[in-house]
């Protein structure tokens, strides 16, 4: 057996473990104070304690964004939501269902590392690249709350989980009717239903979404739709079974990228070029869930999934290269499980929590060149298993009231095989052997309501598509990228009325890879050594019970240490579209109790296109959005919003080898919305 076999046999086992152990019923002795290292934006409704696996005992920064802001936003989609979160960038390509995605820490959004691990109610979302498709099966007004975890100290998570984790969670529970219908600028309109029917020992939650529009661009249609649901069944007060479905289908055109000039002279043509891109995409995803609380001290989390991806694109880069059709054909299956114990050892306060999961991905990856929607010759028949299975064991120890102290341990393993039906060639995977991450994280609680942190930790990147393989002329295997970071924080909060958090970071990288977005055979190039640090500041501060005020600002900076052998020149060089400033802000007022007022604002400093670092500085950006929100009885809510208030002009650009291109950004655009709450 090997030890990728071995892992996944763990992990099952740990799964399906039955309540064999003893634990004592009776409540552990009341903590003096809670070590709090998260942000908050907007209301955090806590319906139940937390169970193994949950973010109860990760000490770094985490923020939270609660579902009163998010039912409420009038955004294009939920990463957009995401991006109101403090240190959080967004890259939004504007290219159809090729929308975007959010990153972290220092990395960017552009397709080549993606270091966010994100899971929709718990349940691993990423493509087989690292990229976010599944993020748009869900729909704002549908979100109980979404998490981010930030760094290298967290042990729940593996794969993708390079600089943190995203989790969206969805309303769960409860008896309600919630329709929010809106209309906007660029023929959009959108129309939202969430239900919720609760009776004795099952819960039921539904969701169904569509959005059409015509988009800001020529040549910019779109029309999307998802439908959910969640079933939830209570065995008494000790276990609960739950049951998700989703279902997501997309259609879409894309209005291509503009050379500078076109995208100063007219920001919303489309090239002639362009007019038969777009993208055809379905998602799928099931789950089961398990939660058991046997006692107050010991309890147990599993999960079961299958995410199916089906993706088919027409894209055409720039008028010189060629039209080409990408199908991607996903299907990936998994389980995790944890298991926690709460108890005391010689009087000091103890938690121990073992956990694993594993994943299976059966993927295709074709490609052809196409005139008009027309393959004229294919250039990509790709099939690749992978399969990542890992298991952690964390503890939290509280040796006084005020310290914290949480060592844990987490192993990795790959396994997997490549075909190329193109030329009927087979590759095994890179001997990765055990990916080894060590994790600490300590808190001290000076005084109430105040928190010092500092973690440290290891977590790691593997090649993604073609890139985990090894493929000829290759013949040595290629060896994990090993990420180490650590970072020094403080949060303080009186209350409701002001909290705050400061955190210095830095994160490091071995053999940092990055996948080439336009290669025939989707290969890896080496970046070499990298470095990323950074500061992120936040603050909230409610003056009045009708004023808030929040604020975010983040400065980060990734360099090449060590530069590939092939370009020595980039050492020193900056990472390619990671802007040093990021910031984020908003104001509420409410002068009627029936009436709330919201200014909101977001930017980020310029960035480089390439690591050459040649080809100047582009993508600064700074918008403002307003809105008006009034409810006319408990049942009707009235909103108004002006996006993009001062007009101005931002953009998404790269650089393709010769050239700038550039995807304008919306002009100023408005919404107005009727929410019904029953």
């Amino acid at each position: 057996m090997t030890r990728f076999q071995t892992t996944s046999a763990i992990a099952l086992a740990l799964a399906l473990l039955p309540a064999a152990a003893y634990a004592s019923d009776e409540d552990q002795t009341s903590r003096a104070r809670e070590a709090d290292t998260s942000f908050s934006i907007g209301e955090i409704v806590v319906t139940a304690r937390g169970l193994a696996g949950k973010t109860d005992n990760v000490l770094t920064s985490v923020d939270q964004l609660g579902g009163d802001v998010a039912r409420n936003a009038d955004v294009d989609n939920v990463f957009e939501l995401v991006g109101q979160m403090p240190g959080i960038l967004v890259t939004d390509f504007n290219q159809g269902t090729t929308s975007g995605k959010f990153s972290m820490r220092g990395f960017n959004g552009e397709g080549n590392i993606n270091a966010v691990k994100l899971l929709v109610d718990g349940i691993p979302s990423n493509s087989n690249d690292g990229n976010m498709p599944y993020i748009d099966t869900v729909f704002p007004l549908n979100i109980e709350v979404i998490e981010v975890v930030r760094g290298t100290s967290d042990p729940r998570f593996g794969l993708h989980a390079i600089a943190g984790s995203a989790n969206i969670v969805t309303r769960s529970g409860g008896t309600y009717l919630d329709a929010r219908g809106s209309v906007g600028s660029y023929n959009t309109w959108e129309g939202q239903l969430v239900a919720g029917l609760e009776r004795g020992k099952l819960s039921q939650n539904f969701q169904i979404a569509y959005r059409d529009g015509r988009g800001f661009r020529q040549h910019g249609e779109a029309r999307r739709l998802s439908l959910s649901g969640k079933w939830g069944l209570k065995l008494g007060e000790v276990a609960k079974l739950g049951a998700i479905a989703r279902y997501y289908d997309a259609d879409a055109l894309e209005p291509g990228y503009l050379t500078f000039a076109d995208s100063r002279n007219n920001p919303q043509m489309t090239n002639a070029y362009n007019m038969s891109d777009g993208d055809a995409r379905n998602i799928q995803q099931y789950a089961l869930t398990a939660d058991v609380s046997f006692s107050d001290r010991f309890d147990w989390s599993s999960s079961a999934y299958f995410n199916r991806l089906r993706d088919d694109r027409y894209v055409k880069f720039s008028a010189g290269a060629s039209q080409q059709r990408r199908l991607t054909e996903e299907n990936h299956y998994g389980a995790s499980t944890a298991l926690r114990w709460r108890g005391d050892l010689g009087g000091m306060a103890l938690m121990l929590e073992a956990g694993g999961d594993v994943q299976w991905q059966d993927n295709k990856s074709l490609r052809w060149l196409s005139v008009a929607r027309v393959p004229t010759s294919q250039t990509r028949d790709q099939q690749f298993d992978l399969a990542v299975g890992g298991v952690y064991v964390q503890a939290v120890l509280e040796p006084a009231t005020w310290l914290r102290i949480t060592p844990a341990y987490r192993v990795d393993w790959v396994g997997g095989g490549f075909s190329n039906r193109l030329n009927g060639t087979i590759a095994p995977i890179n001997a990765y052997g055990s990916i080894d991450q060590p994790k600490l994280s300590v808190a001290l609680l000076p005084a109430h309501g105040l928190t010092l942190y500092g973690n440290w930790g290891r977590t790691f990147q593997i090649g993604l598509g073609s890139g985990a393989y090894l493929i000829p002329p290759r013949v040595i295997d290629l060896a994990p990228s090993i990420n180490e970071g650590w970072e020094l924080g403080a949060k303080y909060q009186i209350g409701k009325t002001f909290e705050a958090r400061i955190a210095y970071w830095q994160q490091s990288a071995t053999g940092e890879i990055a996948r080439k977005l336009n290669d025939p055979l989707g290969d890896f190039e080496n970046v070499g050594a990298t470095d990323r640090k950074g500061v992120d500041l936040q603050m909230s501060l409610r003056p009045l019970a009708d004023l808030s005020v929040w604020g975010a600002l983040a400065w980060q900076e990734a360099t090449i240490t060590v530069p590939a052998p092939a370009t020595p020149q980039f050492a020193g060089n900056e990472i390619d579209h990671t802007p040093h400033w990021l910031w984020s802000g908003g104001i509420d007022w409410s002068p009627l109790e029936a009436l709330t007022l919201s200014l909101s604002g977001k930017g980020q400093s310029s960035y480089y296109l390439s690591s050459a670092n040649a080809e100047g500085t582009w993508g600064r950006m700074t918008v403002f959005d307003a809105s008006l929100q009034y409810q006319l009885n408990e049942t009707i809510e009235l909103k108004l919003v002006v996006k993009n208030l001062g007009g101005n002009f931002y953009e998404y650009v790269w650089w393709d080898g010769a050239q700038t291109l550039h995807s304008p950004a919306n002009g100023r655009n408005v919404t107005a919305s009727v929410r019904l709450h029953f």
